[in-house]
Parts: structure tokens; sequence; C-alpha cells
């Protein structure tokens, strides 16, 4: 199936809220779709295109904010589309992706600050909606002709917000609410024709609209959940003050990914490398959807995985999905590899090394084999997602560890990219796959790095440190399970210090064995983390069945560290 079919054209709204005449806004194409603008003489000229061509689009201009996936994904929860995009693009470029709302995310400058970003002003005369969040209502305020000021007061954590009209954004919310402020700046005059719907008792212009021309703007973050209207505010926005269609649902995400795919490789042969997680299991899941028995899945069992995942890989994976998997056991091979090896930047070369030259062999083979059938594999499926196409296109993300991907693939194996995940989060991806009929071990399955349980392990990796290390980590699973907390954490494991002895006493024996570190911590996005709070007599739980439990284990401590400064992983 496609994606869902658009109502018939209608006409584009001015800024007074009735249909434009030839001489407003004449850059637009008057028998569009509301929402779906494209500027004359500019959409031909400008290489982007909408991606979702089939859905109503958000695009948030990121301004630099740690929050801008957050806002993207907020959009989506509201089952509208979203995309990120520099706050320089041309805003033709803007245009021809046929945007129905504009979002201007925070920043971490001053609007004053010397090269600082700033928004064209030519945007807010498209006719396109926008709502400017913190630094962008700031932009939006200062490009209008409004005034924004440095204050000597700032404001960052919970705020309570006085509503003094409601308007469009706060229309049947409490006159008081809390909200999550994070500035120093603030607005002090709203631009002519805006009112000011809200104030705190900082800042004086806490939100403002032009409902004619549907421009609106908060100091506050309504993305984050410390806000506790704040999906309501975003809602409003996107619904009403923008009118697009909340028509991005897991059902239509499938259909359109099957579509995709199949106008893609047509009749072509298929391979993806399945790693254990649910983004490579979810990808395949929805190739072999769209081709059947044209996919072929290769999962490398390199022998650092955790405790029956290989198994579960085998088993359910293949039972659910009915897909031909090629299962190489490669655990002496990467033993050997990684002999004598401590530093975690090796580690993680060696294993991406070897898992690319054992992937190459098995692609080998299946090319060998598809050859003498007649046909030959022209696709590799990858679990590429969103935020890693965010990433990768930064010019200034700073490399923190390298990545363990099939991305680095020889030359000479030249397979054509398929990434049906590319434009989704982590929480759709797991929607996703419960859609698609996976098994909940595998939907549900925690974030785990490509190396393994050999970064778990600080030293050398040995046979005998991942067996201890396994055993804890299964441990820390099984009691945070039935604690009933699994879905609650982002990341919980052990971590063994395997080069550490402490001293302890284990019946009338003095011991001398290695500690493991238990870390457990929540987040939504992996971007920050905070550690868990997790419960005293969980703890003493599972301290107490480890050192039971695990040989060669005489003491458990918790790692109360978040991110930054720390990474969730350990190396």
């Amino acid at each position: 199936m496609s994606a869902p079919n658009r109502p018939p054209n209608r006409p584009t709204a001015s800024r007074s809220g009735q249909p434009a005449s030839s001489g407003q806004n004449a850059q637009f194409d008057q028998n569009a779709p509301a929402g779906q603008h494209a500027a004359a003489g500019q959409g031909s000229t400008s290489q982007a295109q909408p991606t979702h061509p089939g859905y109503d689009t958000a695009l948030v201009i990121d301004f630099g904010a740690q929050y801008a996936q957050l806002i993207a994904r907020r959009v989506r929860e509201c089952h509208v589309y979203s995309e990120i995009v520099p706050w320089n693009t041309p805003v033709a470029e803007l245009l021809a992706r046929r945007p129905s709302a504009v979002i201007l995310s925070g920043g971490p400058k001053s609007v004053y600050s010397p090269g600082a970003p700033q928004v064209d002003p030519a945007l807010f005369d498209t006719g396109i909606p926008v709502l400017g969040i913190c630094y962008g209502h700031q932009v939006m305020a200062q490009a209008l002709g409004g005034t924004v000021d440095r204050t000597n007061t700032a404001e960052y954590g919970a705020t309570t917000l006085s509503v003094t009209r409601p308007g469009l954004l706060f229309d049947g919310l409490p006159v008081e609410q809390q909200v999550w402020m994070s500035h120093g700046d603030a607005v002090s005059a709203a631009p002519p024709g805006f009112s000011v719907t809200a104030n705190t008792r900082s800042t004086p212009v806490a939100a403002f609209e032009d409902l004619g021309r549907r421009l609106f703007g908060v100091q506050f973050h309504p993305e984050v959940l410390h806000t506790e209207h704040g999906m309501e505010v975003l809602r409003r926005f996107l619904l009403h003050g923008a009118g697009a269609r909340p028509a991005w649902t897991m059902v239509n995400i499938v259909d359109e990914a099957v579509a995709a795919v199949r106008a893609q490789v047509g009749g072509a042969r298929l391979i993806c490398g399945l790693s254990g997680g649910v983004d490579s299991a979810v990808a395949g899941a929805l190739v072999q959807r769209a081709v059947g028995d044209a996919l072929t899945c290769v999962f490398v069992d390199h022998g650092l995985l955790r405790a029956g995942e290989a198994e579960q890989v085998e088993r359910d994976f293949v039972a659910s999905t009915g897909v031909e998997l090629v299962h190489i056991k490669a655990a002496d091979r990467f033993a050997a590899a990684l002999a004598g090896v401590t530093d975690p930047e090796q580690k993680r070369k060696i294993i991406g090394r070897e898992f690319i030259r054992v992937f190459e062999e098995a692609a080998r083979d299946l090319e060998a084999r598809a050859e003498a059938a007649g046909s030959r594999i022209e696709y590799l499926v990858q679990g590429t997602l969103y935020p890693d196409v965010i990433e990768s296109g930064s010019p200034d993300a700073a490399k923190i560890k390298s990545h363990h991907n099939v991305g680095g693939l020889p030359d000479d194996l030249q397979f054509g990219l398929v990434e049906p995940l590319r434009t989704l989060f982590k929480d759709e991806v797991r929607r996703l796959g419960e859609e698609l009929g996976l098994p909940e071990e595998i939907v549900w399955r925690q974030p785990f790095p490509g190396p393994g349980l050999a970064v778990r392990i600080i030293g050398e990796v040995t046979p005998e440190r991942l067996e201890i290390v396994r055993a804890a980590d299964q441990i820390v699973r099984d009691e945070i399970r039935r604690s009933g907390l699994e879905r609650e954490i982002w990341q919980v494991f052990a971590v063994l210090l395997a080069d550490v002895r402490s001293v302890g006493v284990q019946g009338d024996e003095r011991t001398y064995g290695h500690p493991i570190v238990l870390r457990a911590v929540t987040s939504e996005d992996a971007m920050t983390a905070d550690w868990a709070r997790l419960p005293a007599n969980l703890l003493e739980r599972i301290s107490n069945r480890v050192v039971n439990e695990v040989p060669q284990v005489n003491r458990v401590v918790y790692d109360i560290t978040s991110k930054p400064p720390g990474t969730i992983e350990w190396e």
C-alpha cells in the first residue's frame, strides 16, 4: 500500500486568514494543499524535496539546541512527520520541502553574540505557520521588530507561567502552569501585530502570537516533560495553528516503507547484517515483508553477546519473520584477534575489522550461490536511524569513539544501500517492530554496543573474563526484569574491572576477587543520561547474587555518574 491519499486541493490562507489574492503571498501556488506551499520560480531550482510527500511535515530549524531532536520526536508523537534542518538553510530550500509548519529551536547563544545564528525575515512572509521556542522565540521577535533584552535575571528549571490571554496555544489550559525555562536574554516587547499571551515573574513576554499570520513564540520548552502542558501546546500549534493532519501512524509508516523498498530494489536480491540488536532486526523484518525470500540475513556471532542472545536471534527472529538466516559462529576468530589487547579504541577497531572480513566472506559465498542460480545480490540492508543521519551530517560533531557498523565494507563489494529506518527515531523503530510482529524480547532489547561485552571488560578480553561479565550481566538484567523496571531504564549492565583485585572475606577465607561495576541510566535518546535511582533492596539483591553466584567476584559497586561528564559505556 502507498501512503494515504491527499484531500482535494485547498486554497492557501493569507495573513488575515482569508484566501490569498494575487497580491498576497503571490509566490505561492494558490492551488497547493494547505500547508504544502511551493514557491513559484524557486522550488524548481532547489535540490530539496519532501522526504515523505504523503504526509504533512514540520521542519525543525536547529539553532544548535540540545533539544532539537527531542522537539522533532515530540512533533511525531503528535502524529505529524518532522525533520531537522540547519539554521542557515535558505528559505527557498525550506519551501521546496513543502512544510506544513516550521519550528525554530532553542540555541546556546545570545541573539547579541557575535556570529549568533539568525533567521531570514523572509520566512515570516511565506505564509508558513511558525513556532519559535526559547532562542527561536527571541530571534523571531528580533527579526519582526520586537525587543530582546539582556536581563540580569536568568531563568533555569521549573518556572510558573501565568497565562494573560489564552490565544490559540493556551486555550482551555490552566491560567497558571509549570514550564521549563533555560535562558538569560528575554523578549521585553512583542513585535507589532503580536499579542502577549503569557508571562512569568522575570519574563514579561513569555509567549506571543499573531494569529492572522499564524506566527507563535514561547520562551519556555514545551518539548520537555517538565513542562506539564507542553505536549498540548505543541499539538495545538501543529493541528490548529498549522492545520497539519495527524497521519504519521505506524500502520501508514509500514505500508509506505514496504512500498518504498519494493520500488527501490525491484526484483533484486538483498543481504542484511544482523547484529542481535533492535535496529537491524526491525530493518530486516521490514525488508523481508517487502521482498520475501529475496532477502538473506547474515548473523555474525562474534562471541561477545549477552547470555542467550545468539540463540534468540536464531530461534525467535526466524520464527517471527520466516527469513533465511545464515549464522556464522566466529567466536574463536574474534578471541584470537583480541588476545593481549587492552586499549578500548583498539578493541573497537579490531572487532570492526574482523566483522567486515567475516561478513565479506559470507557475502561472497552468497553472491556465488546467487550467480549459480542466475541472479545476483545488489543491495545491502542497514539499520541506520534518523539520529545517525543528523549526527553524521554535522561538521561540528566531535568524535567520542569509533562506531562499529557494516558501513565500512570493502570497495569491491559494490552494493546499493537500503536504509528503511533512516527517517525514524529509536522509539518509532520499537513501535514499528511491534507492528511487524517481532517478539517483545527483541523489540525492547536495551541498546548494546557493536563491540559487545569486549568494551565492558576493562582490560584484556579472554574467554574466562567473558564468562564472568556475561554471568554478572545476566543476574543484573534478571533482577531488573523481576522488579518491573526494564522499560523505565534506558540501559543497565555489568562492567568487569578485570585488572583490579580487591580483598574480601568469603566464608572463612580471605579472597582477592574482581569488582563488578553496576551501571544503570535513564535517558530518552542517549545524548544525555542520568544515573538511575534504583531501590536499595534491589541493589542489595543484585549485589548478593553476583558475589554468591559469579566466581572470582567479591565486590559490587554502583556507578552514579551522569552523562555528561561520563559516557554511558565505560569504554
